[in-house]
């Protein structure tokens, strides 16, 4: 006879205290304490030829009632995981919902940090209030029993909303001490020819991104009487190193001879007056931006399906001419070695690119590495002339390349033409699907003119597509 698991409890409760000989010796049923005779005895342990034993009536009697019992037992075991059920699930829904609101304030509080519309003390208001919310958030609800006891959705959003407020924190921390930095700068009217100001400029220029360098902040720590132990500055790579350190017979032999002869009529064919230094440090950073960035490795970038689009690299190359023209007006003074300052963020694999792009070279999987070495080898030659031969050889080098490259690029005399041509043809499309940021023709303009990632990725994209500035 087969006994299910579920009735032992009951057949052992039914069992007797101290069992007869004859009960022992299987003459009688140890339930029932009637002589088996004819009937056979059924084994109950602890071994099929001793302990006790029982009879088939017997025994199919209490395995009914094991069965009546478990099956009462499962039907309140249902009803009670109903009911904890029941009313877990309103509970978890607030409290998910808790989260979520939370998180939406947060990304809220940091895109308002972010988009410089918002005046400096109402977004510290607004995270004062974001971090009142997050502190009365209440604790995590316990489940019930029946309930599983990790809740994975719980989980994720407490994480979620945890990223969400360090992004806020972060972004109200940037907003915030870039105002009081620029609240503290004086007046320079004498940089606005330098930085292309618009007309009526206060003279007033405020930052949004300040490379202190990788030291700066140990230096710093240390009018605090803070002294942290820095690491060991890496070497000096070949390049560098034998650039600082040329003989005398390497510095006489010239990379570009006849540069300061042939450039300066290649540069007036193009309207470029070699003799005018700042027509010539722009032409020389476009063509640094586009020699050492946009051609080459940049293209395979590119045309990979998960690349940037052309909107995202027009904005990135307009940043970059203005990192490429500070780097060699620094050069000037400060020798070649300055224009590592372009290169560092040229080649940044982690660096968000301009006009509110969200693309960044670590998302590729290929050419990337081919790309740093790209840039590095371009201005390293830039380097070495401007080493050999002077600044303004290695200025002529570069604006002859972009007057033959790139002639209406922002930064060349040829680009308020393209600028106005682009417009005429502009005033005439349909622009029912264009960015929100195309509408006003006259901002437009302005932008195109003064600083076309102004507009945004979005935007440039748009109008590389209908081909606007060829």
């Amino acid at each position: 006879m087969h006994i299910p698991n579920y009735a032992y409890a009951m057949i052992r409760s039914a069992l007797p205290t101290v069992p007869t000989s004859r009960q022992v010796g299987a003459l009688d049923c140890c339930l029932c304490d009637k002589p088996f005779e004819e009937r056979p005895p059924v084994p109950l342990g602890p071994t099929p030829e001793s302990g006790l034993f029982g009879c088939h009536p017997c025994l199919t009697r209490l395995v009914a009632r094991a069965r009546r019992a478990r099956d009462a037992a499962q039907t309140q075991d249902a009803e009670r995981v109903r009911t904890e059920s029941a009313a877990w699930l309103p509970v978890r829904e607030r409290h998910l919902a808790r989260l979520d609101s939370a998180r939406q304030a947060a990304e809220a509080v940091a895109g308002l940090a972010r988009d410089g519309d918002t005046e400096p003390l109402q977004v510290a208001w607004l995270l004062v209030s974001l971090e009142s919310a997050y502190a009365w958030l209440p604790e995590a609800p316990e489940p019930p029993t029946s309930a599983e006891r990790e809740d994975s959705e719980l989980r994720d959003e407490v994480f979620r909303l945890d990223l969400a407020m360090i992004t806020a924190r972060e972004a109200v921390a940037e907003r915030l001490a870039y105002h009081l930095i620029n609240e503290a700068q004086p007046e320079e009217p004498e940089m606005c020819e330098e930085l292309e100001c618009p007309e009526g400029c206060s003279g007033r220029h405020d930052s949004s991104h300040i490379d202190c360098g990788p030291d700066a902040v140990f230096e710093d720590l240390t009018k605090h009487g803070i002294t942290v132990e820095q690491p060991e500055p890496e070497p000096l790579s070949p390049r560098l190193a034998a650039l600082l350190g040329r003989t005398e017979a390497e510095e006489k032999h010239s990379l570009l001879p006849d540069i300061e002869e042939q450039a300066p009529v290649v540069l007036a064919h193009f309207g470029i007056d070699a003799d005018d230094t700042d027509a010539l440090v722009s032409a020389a950073a476009v063509g640094l931006v586009a020699d050492a960035w946009r051609e080459g490795p940049l293209d395979m970038i590119h045309a990979a399906d998960d690349g940037p689009s052309d909107g995202e690299i027009f904005a990135q190359s307009i940043d970059l001419y203005r990192r490429a023209r500070a780097a060699l007006v620094a050069a000037r003074e400060d020798g070649p070695e300055r224009l590592l300052a372009f290169v560092a963020v040229a080649s940044d694999v982690d660096l968000l690119w301009a006009g509110g792009s969200r693309f960044a070279l670590r998302k590729m999987s290929e050419s990337v590495a081919e790309f740093v070495q790209h840039v590095d080898d371009r201005v390293w030659f830039t380097a070495e002339v401007m080493c050999e031969q002077g600044w303004r050889a290695g200025l002529l080098h570069r604006a002859t390349s972009a007057a033959f490259k790139v002639p209406t690029h922002f930064g060349m005399p040829g680009w308020p033409g393209a600028v106005a041509s682009a417009m005429d043809r502009l005033a005439v499309l349909d622009r029912s699907g264009a960015p929100e940021a195309l509408t006003d023709l006259a901002a437009v303009e302005a932008a195109l003119v003064e600083a076309p990632d102004r507009l945004g990725a979005d935007a440039l994209d748009w109008i590389s597509r209908q081909a606007l500035l060829g």
